[in-house]
C-alpha cells in the first residue's frame, strides 16, 4: 500500500467512527471531532457547557464504538483521592492488604463537574493525566492505553466550586465550549426521545486499530512554515504590543505557555489525519486555535471588569496573522518531497 493511501484509509476509518457516533448524538459535530483529535494526540479534553447537552452520552457512545471501558465520576466537594485512584483494603481472612483499583482505570474517563473537587483530588488527577500512572501505597500501576480524560465544567454555577489551577488547565490539550443545539437538532432530539427510539452502537474501530492509527498520526508531516505559524500565534499572546495589538495588552496578564504550541501542532497532525491527509496545513492550526488556547490565557482584572473574553483576544490575533502559503508537491514518496522523511 502506498504511503498516501495508508493515511486516506486511516481517515476513512476515523470518519466511519464519527458516523457511527452521530447515529446516536444529534449535532455537536465540533465536540465529537475534538474528542477524536484529543484521542489521537494522546491529550485530554476539557468541555464547558450547561447541563443537558449530551456530553456524557457522547463520551459513552465513543467508548462503545471503540469497545473500550468507560467510567464516569461525579466530582463533589467531599471526594477524596482514594475515591478516584483506589486504595489498599485489609483482608482479615488472609491477614494481608490487597489493592482495590479506582474508577480512573478506564480507557475513557468522564470527570463530571471537575471544578467541584478539592485541590487534593485535582492534584491526584493531574498526576494521572501527565504520567499516565497511579501510585497507591508503594506500588505504581500503569493506566490503560489509550487513556483519555474528558472533564466537564458548568459555566453557570460558581457556588461550591474550586477554580482549576493554571498548571492543571495547561495539561488539557483542548477546551471545547458546547453550545445549545439548533432548532432542527433540538426537534430531532425531542422526536427521538419521546418516541423511545433506541439505537445500538456497533464496535466499528477496535482499540488495537485505534492505537495503530494514533502512531500513524505521529508521522503526519508538519512543514516548517506550519510549525512557525503555530508558534507565532502562541507567542503573540505574550507580546500583544509586538503583534500590533497594543489595545489588547491591558487585558492579558499572562500569555500561553509552550504547551500551547505543542497542542496546536499535535492537534493539527491528528486533525489532518482525520481529514485523510499525510500533511498538516495552516488551516488545521487555525481551526484548533481557539480550543487550544482559550483556557491557557490568564486575563487581567481589567478584562474581567470590562467583560473581555479570551476568545475576543484570540480572534483578534487570528485576524492579525493570516495563514502562510505552504507549497506541497509530489506526496508519493519522492525523496525531494517533504513526505520522504516521514515515511522513512
Amino acid at each position: 500500500m502506498a504511503w498516501e493511501e495508508a493515511f486516506q484509509e486511516a481517515g476513512e476509518k476515523l470518519r466511519g467512527l464519527l458516523k457511527e457516533i452521530k447515529r446516536v448524538i444529534v449535532g455537536q459535530d465540533r465536540l465529537l471531532e475534538r474528542m477524536l483529535v484529543a484521542l489521537l494526540a494522546r491529550g485530554h479534553l476539557l468541555i464547558e457547557g450547561v447541563p443537558g447537552l449530551a456530553k456524557t452520552l457522547a463520551v459513552k457512545t465513543l467508548s462503545q464504538a471503540l469497545g473500550g471501558t468507560f467510567k464516569r465520576i461525579q466530582f463533589t466537594p467531599d471526594l477524596v483521592p482514594a475515591d478516584l485512584l483506589g486504595t489498599r483494603v485489609y483482608n482479615p481472612k488472609e491477614g494481608e492488604f490487597r489493592t482495590e483499583l479506582g474508577p480512573i482505570f478506564a480507557h475513557l474517563l468522564l470527570a463530571d463537574e471537575i471544578n467541584r473537587a478539592p485541590a487534593k483530588v485535582q492534584s491526584a488527577l493531574l498526576e494521572a493525566m501527565q504520567e499516565r500512572q497511579v501510585t497507591i501505597g508503594k506500588e505504581t500501576y500503569p493506566l490503560p492505553d489509550p487513556f483519555l480524560v474528558l472533564a466537564t465544567q458548568n459555566p453557570i454555577e460558581s457556588e461550591g466550586t474550586y477554580p482549576l489551577p493554571e498548571a492543571q488547565l495547561d495539561r488539557f490539550l483542548l477546551k471545547v465550549v458546547v453550545d445549545y443545539p439548533a432548532f432542527h437538532e433540538e426537534l430531532r432530539i425531542v422526536e427521538r426521545m419521546t418516541a423511545g427510539e433506541e439505537i445500538r452502537v456497533a464496535k466499528v474501530l477496535p482499540l488495537e486499530e485505534l492505537l495503530a492509527i494514533s502512531r500513524l498520526a505521529d508521522r503526519v508531516y508538519v512543514h516548517p512554515k506550519v510549525a512557525e505559524y503555530a508558534v507565532a500565534l502562541v507567542q503573540a499572546t505574550r507580546d500583544l504590543e509586538g503583534a500590533g495589538l497594543r489595545d489588547l495588552k491591558p487585558f492579558v496578564a499572562y500569555g500561553a505557555s509552550p504547551r500551547a504550541s505543542l497542542a496546536l501542532v499535535q492537534g493539527a497532525k491528528s486533525l489532518a489525519l482525520l481529514r485523510g491527509r499525510a500533511h498538516a496545513l495552516p488551516e488545521e492550526v487555525r481551526d484548533l486555535y481557539l480550543d487550544a488556547l482559550r483556557h491557557r490565557l490568564v486575563l487581567s482584572y481589567q478584562a474581567l471588569a470590562e467583560g473581555v473574553r479570551a476568545e475576543s483576544v484570540l480572534e483578534a490575533i487570528l485576524k492579525r496573522f493570516p495563514p502562510p502559503f505552504v507549497p506541497f508537491h509530489d506526496p508519493h514518496g519522492d525523496a525531494r518531497s517533504p513526505f520522504g522523511p516521514a515515511g522513512a
